[in-house]
């Protein structure tokens, strides 16, 4: 099997069988790399390719919206979050801004580096000892 196939099915088998918990961190660090490459795309004026990741990174934020359970008051508090995220990214994809940009992805991290050390946590306190992530 060539090297990209191998790679390929690592990955589905990566997302097939992570947990809620770590697919979630999945989208984080998703929605981290294609922020960070649209930075760099308006650096080199690269608008097209801009326009795609931050699309990319919009998605993302989408699905962490739909997949929040309202029932519970964190989700209730992070919706606006999200919605605000998302039309900090608009403006940034519009204008250019990266500022807008530089915003959103300090949020996107420190959800995930939230999430990442709940997911230890959790892992901590159901098999006595933390695990890496």
């Amino acid at each position: 099997m060539p090297m990209n196939k191998q790679y390929q099915a690592y990955q589905n088998n990566s997302v097939n069988t992570a947990s809620p918990g770590e697919l979630t961190l999945m989208l984080y660090n998703g929605c981290i790399k294609f922020i960070k490459q649209a930075i760099k795309d308006i650096q080199n004026n690269n608008y097209e390719a801009k326009n795609t990741n931050i699309q990319k990174a919009q998605k993302i934020i989408h699905e962490l919206m739909i997949t929040l359970d309202t029932k519970i008051e964190i989700s209730q508090q992070m919706l606006p979050l999200y919605e605000y995220m998302t039309h900090r990214l608009r403006e940034g994809n519009i204008h250019n801004e990266m500022e807008a940009l530089e915003e959103v992805l300090q949020l996107t991290t420190e959800f995930r580096d939230t999430w990442k050390q709940v997911i230890l946590q959790t892992r901590k306190n159901k098999y006595g000892q933390g695990a890496k992530v």
